[in-house]
């Protein structure tokens, strides 16, 4: 098994393609969705939740946004992570989404050593217990 498994998602299907092999490249497990609504759907089934390590989340998408998005796994899977991506970085906005428990904010076009680092950091906050270690 890698370092761990990252939900990403992102409406745009370059930036999924690109994130998900920066990930695996460096050891991580992916699992990508192309909207809010599918993130949500991945995390929750009725069978088995998708375990999850770290959640990177486009603010601007179709359907379910990445703000109602990141509130629905802070408030169902509030240990898992959030790390926001965002292509319109919006200063206001991200104070907002640290309150609601965000820790970390890439603005595009993502950097891979950004990424991991960002990744890496929050799988390895204190007290988280890796889904790989599970």
């Amino acid at each position: 098994m890698g370092l761990g498994r990252v939900l990403v998602i992102d409406d745009e299907e370059h930036v999924r393609k690109t994130v998900s092999a920066m990930l695996t490249k460096g050891g991580y497990d992916v699992v990508v969705a192309e909207d809010g609504e599918m993130g949500i759907k991945a995390m929750k089934s009725d069978d088995n939740a998708l375990m999850v390590d770290v959640i990177l989340c486009d603010i601007h998408m179709p359907n379910i946004n990445g703000t109602e998005a990141i509130a629905y796994f802070r408030s169902q899977f509030p240990s898992v992570p959030v790390i926001v991506i965002t292509g319109q970085p919006d200063l206001q906005g991200v104070s907002s989404l640290f309150k609601q428990g965000v820790v970390d904010y890439l603005v595009k076009p993502l950097e891979s050593a950004k990424v991991l680092s960002a990744v890496g950091n929050a799988a390895k906050e204190p007290g988280r217990k890796m889904f790989s270690d599970r």
